[in-house]
């Protein structure tokens, strides 16, 4: 395996632009002893004759030549990769992000649509996951940005090198038949929750397919009730979540501003309050990314 300093190949390269080491060592500020030594050394990481007499000087070789070809490709590379880095550069490249779908909806896709007309060397790439399995990604570097969600009543740790921005917070209550919502209608103020999950004590209760933290916080106020909930049901989608409760197979969480369904009723949760809490978790030190950057920026405004 060959190992080479790519600063040297900055002076193989002006070597093969400028036809002489005087004229290298000019421009590079240095002097010819200098540029034949990096030279040298260059010869000696690959293994390979790069210079040939060539009267009173040298010229490239056929194999210093392909290599000079190559270092102007690499050396290219370098520089759009220190732009890119750059917290001063113009934003560009393309950002990855994988999060929940209402922080996609909510959160990015009008961020992306504005990027679209405003800065359109920054791409987006959306991949919809759940908290948990988004900060596994995050923690690999297969993504840039993670928008992942915790209850405040069961809130997520995340450990060491990540940096989070908080998004937003909505205030979450249990999903019931509209029928069953009668009881409370008298009341003035909604009842303690754990008040109203006694009222469920009986019923079958519906989580959350790939993320814990539903099941968690159900148990958890179940617990203050006196009981345990029959976790009989487990679905992702907020649809399917109504679905089941339509069809009278059991009782879950639902965002309180979520659209009203027919036949559904939800119930605020109070005393304690339960509230989804949104955020932005990208690996630290990543966010003088100019691409990325620019998305906080937009998500910090929308705030």
């Amino acid at each position: 395996m060959v190992f080479m300093d790519t600063r040297r190949l900055q002076y193989l390269y002006e070597l093969a632009r400028m036809g002489s080491m005087r004229a290298v060592a000019d421009v590079l500020g240095t002097t010819t002893s200098t540029v034949s030594q990096q030279i040298a050394q260059l010869s000696r990481e690959t293994g390979t004759r790069l210079l040939e007499p060539d009267g009173r000087g040298v010229r490239l070789t056929p194999a210093g030549r392909r290599l000079a070809e190559h270092a102007h490709t690499i050396l290219g590379a370098i520089d759009a990769a220190k732009l890119d880095l750059d917290p001063a550069a113009e934003p560009s490249g393309t950002l990855r992000v994988a999060g929940f779908a209402t922080a996609i909806r909510t959160t990015l896709m009008p961020i992306i649509k504005e990027l679209a007309a405003d800065h359109p060397a920054v791409g987006i790439v959306v991949f919809e996951h759940e908290p948990a399995e988004a900060l596994k990604l995050l923690a690999v570097d297969d993504i840039d940005l993670a928008l992942t969600y915790d209850y405040n009543l069961a809130p997520d740790s995340v450990g060491p090198g990540v940096e989070t921005l908080e998004l937003w917070s909505t205030p979450w209550g249990l999903g019931v038949p509209s029928g069953d919502a009668e009881r409370f209608a008298g009341f003035t103020d909604a009842p303690d929750a754990a008040a109203m999950f006694s009222a469920f004590r009986d019923r079958d209760w519906i989580g959350n397919s790939r993320n814990l933290a539903d099941e968690t916080v159900l148990r958890l106020l179940s617990s203050m009730a006196g009981f345990a909930p029959a976790m009989r049901h487990q679905a992702d989608s907020l649809d399917l979540v109504e679905d089941l409760i339509l069809a009278g197979l059991g009782v879950g969480l639902l965002p309180e501003n979520r659209p009203r369904k027919e036949g559904i009723a939800i119930l605020p949760l109070r005393n304690p309050d339960l509230r989804l809490r949104a955020f932005a978790r990208t690996r630290a030190g990543r966010s003088a990314w100019p691409a990325l950057a620019l998305v906080l920026g937009r998500m910090n405004q929308g705030r």
